[in-house]
């Protein structure tokens, strides 16, 4: 199945809205022409409303980092799906290794807020990945197992075939190692056996996994020639406008 793919960009906790739009300025140029991948940005919450309309008319979409699975409440600090609708955005990043690592971000409320996404029909970017030790101990299959299975529970095929996944082999970001093409296509290719076990083998084919690893230009075209990998979820080489548009264009 053809998958188009799609290349984001987790800006992190970077960027204050002025320099957004700055960015957004020097970047459009550079990729507008190019219709081969969708484009997906996502700025820090302050910088969502700004991303948004400079992006507006083009070919590039704009995603948040993080929401509450709460339609509101007394929930100090955090964003709801229905803030994220109501200004135009259209991607959300679910589960991302930091929010794990830093946030007690935990299976249950990954799984919460993806049911949270499809009410208020916005696209998840479901990031699942293992830890150095996970690896080492060699429970990378167990730990996406697990990941991909708690995330999917209660989803309906059909609701999911819209869905993006993301694999961040977390000893591989932001240290500058990077898994092999090879490694990573396997990961993709035991995320993507795992979906067809829990969705059936049709949604499975549909769903498109990114890479998000330390992707770079100089490493983007090995990885994402990879069959199983439909495009990358890219964190620090996204900052530069230059060094995301080689990235787009690999």
């Amino acid at each position: 199945m053809s998958r188009k793919p799609l290349i984001a960009a987790n800006w992190k906790m970077y960027k204050t809205p002025a320099q957004a739009q700055e960015f957004v300025k020097t970047f459009l140029p550079l990729v507008a022409n190019h219709d081969r991948d969708e484009i997906v940005l996502c700025p820090s919450m302050t910088s969502l409303s700004v991303v948004i309309a400079a992006v507006s008319g083009s070919n590039v979409a704009v995603g948040a980092q993080n929401m509450h699975y709460a339609g509101e409440g007394a929930f100090t600090g955090e964003t709801s799906a229905l803030m994220l609708n109501a200004i135009g955005t259209t991607h959300v990043l679910i589960g991302h290794s930091e929010r794990r690592q830093y946030f007690a971000e935990t299976d249950e409320t990954v799984n919460k807020k993806i049911h949270c996404a499809i009410k208020h029909h916005l696209t998840p970017i479901l990031c699942v990945g293992e830890q150095l030790e996970e690896r080492e101990a060699g429970k990378t299959e167990e730990v996406l197992m697990r990941q991909t299975e708690n995330a999917l529970k209660g989803v309906e095929p059909a609701v999911a075939k819209n869905f993006i996944v993301a694999y961040e082999p977390v000893w591989a970001i932001g240290t500058g190692r990077t898994a092999t093409p090879e490694m990573a296509g396997m990961a993709h290719f035991f995320i993507r056996s795992e979906i067809a076990r829990l969705l059936g083998r049709k949604t499975a084919d549909s769903i498109r996994i990114l890479y998000g690893g330390s992707v770079k230009p100089d490493n983007a075209s090995a990885l994402l020639n990879q069959p199983e990998i439909d495009g990358a979820l890219v964190g620090g080489a996204s900052l530069d406008p230059q060094s995301f548009a080689e990235i787009v264009k690999y």
